[in-house]
């Protein structure tokens, strides 16, 4: 875990393209330095409006159920915030309106540190990367650099008060390339009980919480979130 004594403010934003996601991504490591005295904040870009089958479904109903799920896991990890940009869910893609309004964020919480989702993976797990997180993955390392650093890029932040501001590190979670791992054993369950937080979206807990314990087990028996850690050097 980085010294932030040393590299910036024990502040963290992360980056997420549905309510769950940060759960499933990094949630013990949210958790884990929560205890450390780092703060934690969330950015869910969509809605979560997409996050059913059920014929008789209200999807605004859908959406105030998800967006309180996401909050309610928030409070259970210690998260201080939770931010939504309420882009459409299943319909997002890369723009430069994604991109400013992730640098409006990272701009707000001036965090040393962000997570998101890995952008080059389109197989994951044996599944197919949902296109919403390539989307959000690669939007915030543009948001990262060099737009939420670069004083021309988004000036219309700049005079709302919104100073550039550098990020230190970058951890992306689901990467085919991770090089670093945080050791959640002694939170994993704090993880598992945020995941179940959103209802709506779990059906088969059992099932999902063992299949999440076989993929986070290493060989030592115990259990790790792994990322691909980035050190910005300028």
């Amino acid at each position: 875990m980085a010294d932030a004594e040393e590299t910036g403010p024990k502040r963290a934003l992360v980056v997420a393209a549905h309510p769950d996601d940060a759960e499933f991504g990094c949630a013990g490591t949210a958790a884990l330095w929560g205890r450390n005295g780092w703060e934690f904040y969330y950015l869910v870009c969509t809605d979560g409006s997409k996050g059913s089958n059920d014929p008789e479904l209200v999807i605004e109903r859908l959406i105030a159920t998800r967006r309180r799920e996401q909050r309610e896991a928030a409070r259970l990890l210690g998260v201080r915030e939770v931010f939504f940009l309420d882009y459409v869910d299943g319909e997002l893609a890369y723009s430069r309106q994604l991109v400013r309004d992730i640098v409006r964020y990272i701009r707000l919480v001036r965090p040393h540190a962000v997570f998101t989702h890995e952008p080059s993976q389109i197989i994951a797990n044996r599944a197919i990367n949902h296109p919403d997180h390539r989307a959000v993955g690669e939007a915030t390392l543009d948001a990262v650099y060099p737009m939420a650093r670069t004083r021309p890029a988004f000036p219309d932040l700049t005079a709302e008060g919104l100073e550039p501001h550098r990020v230190g590190e970058v951890y992306l979670w689901n990467s085919g390339e991770p090089n670093f791992a945080v050791d959640i054993t002694d939170v994993l369950e704090l993880k598992m009980q945020a995941l179940l937080c959103h209802r709506s979206q779990i059906h088969e807990a059992e099932r999902l919480m063992e299949t999440l314990r076989e993929r986070l087990r290493g060989e030592d028996g115990r259990y790790h979130e792994r990322f691909r850690h980035i050190q910005l050097a300028f």
